[in-house]
């Protein structure tokens, strides 16, 4: 029972110790918060320029045009799919292109005081903070910097240089859509223009039009297409989801069935087929009704990308901030004033705890030497 007092005792008088200090500790902890703000006029301050806009938004009316196609109606849900998250802009501006184009348009290499490009990239990194909101899909821009001027400056400029990287770049729905139907009109065209050369070299001419073989060849040529229109589908369905999805594999069931028609349209190969203004006038009509498909959507992806307009929209341009954004002076002092506070208490106790071990030690050593003496 004693033992429990006894250290109760000196539990108490641990805690009390600081308060033995009270003006040494009050005193040191003013003076350490004068000094850290003093340090805050000595450090240069740094100004947060603010900027947001809206990424471009997906369009709607492609899916329904392409609906409108009878042998590429298919082709509306997998391009419905295809969606460009702002996520994929906060990459763009965090890029080495868009970042290099800054550091050399604001000459940060000598304002940062870096020999290497790499560093000055790392810092500016630092200076910068992108983020696209979850629920509204604007992007939030800020600028870190020791002068407004420049800080709203490299903002907008971020921007600015957004612009001109994703004109050169497929982006949007309507652009990819655009892109690829492109290089397939392109191909194409030099498909009908070697079909139409191997047609005339069989004095194909228009009375052969009003023949027997003209409703064979055009229904051949209608089923090739769809097989082609089928095998677009489902390449445009595997750049967008996995082989294990449902919607590939019911496209390639469907595509498996039309080849297999074909293969039953195809007459088999024989020496003087290639000769034959059938086998020509067939492979002619092909390439125009797949030629007329993909122009049509290519038109179409055409339109959906002039309606887009801008495709970056400003929603706030960034401006000289009037107010520093660090350091914080009151944050600065409270933080100064508790860290002393704690540090000067911890110092106390210390102290005294080893003052009291010493003077244990010495007192069992007196002790020792009484007892040698008495001896």
């Amino acid at each position: 029972m004693t033992i429990n007092t006894t250290t109760a005792d000196s539990d108490q008088n641990v805690i009390l110790v600081p308060l033995l200090h009270w003006k040494k500790v009050i005193l040191g902890s003013i003076l350490v918060t004068a000094v850290a703000i003093a340090c805050t006029f000595i450090v240069a301050p740094t100004y947060t320029a603010r900027a947001s806009f809206l990424p471009p938004q997906s369009q709607s009316s492609a899916s329904t045009a392409i609906a409108s196609l009878s042998a590429l109606s298919s082709l509306a849900g997998g391009i419905a799919n295809i969606k460009t998250p702002a996520d994929q802009f906060v990459a763009l501006m965090q890029s080495v292109t868009i970042s290099d184009r800054i550091i050399d348009s604001f000459k940060l290499r000598e304002v940062y005081g870096k020999d290497y490009l790499s560093d000055t990239r790392k810092l500016l990194t630092k200076n910068v903070r992108v983020a696209a909101g979850k629920k509204d899909g604007i992007i939030s821009l800020e600028v870190d910097d020791e002068t407004p001027e420049r800080a709203a400056a490299m903002a907008n400029a971020y921007i600015t240089e957004l612009k001109s990287f994703t004109a050169t770049l497929a982006i949007t729905e309507a652009q990819q859509r655009r892109v690829f139907f492109e290089e397939k009109l392109t191909s194409i065209k030099e498909s009908l223009k070697d079909a139409q050369s191997k047609l005339q070299a069989t004095g194909f001419d228009i009375k052969a039009l009003r023949a027997e073989p003209k409703a064979a060849a055009e229904a051949y040529a209608r089923l090739k297409a769809e097989v082609t229109a089928s095998s677009v589908r489902l390449q445009t369905l595997r750049s967008t989801l996995t082989n294990s999805a449902p919607e590939i594999k019911q496209a390639e069931a469907a595509l498996g069935a039309l080849q297999q028609q074909l293969a039953g349209a195809e007459s088999p190969s024989t020496p003087g087929e290639s000769a034959n203004y059938v086998s020509a006038y067939r492979d002619y009509k092909y390439q125009e009704a797949l030629f007329e498909l993909i122009s049509r959507q290519y038109e179409v992806a055409r339109l959906d990308e002039s309606r887009e307009g801008a495709l970056i929209q400003v929603i706030d341009a960034a401006a000289p901030p009037d107010k520093r954004s660090s350091p914080k002076r009151s944050i600065v002092a409270a933080v100064a004033m508790v860290t002393a506070l704690i540090g000067l208490s911890a110092f106390f106790v210390a102290r005294h705890l080893w003052r009291k071990k010493l003077r244990a030690q010495l007192k069992s050593q007196w002790l020792a030497l009484q007892t040698i003496e008495q001896a």
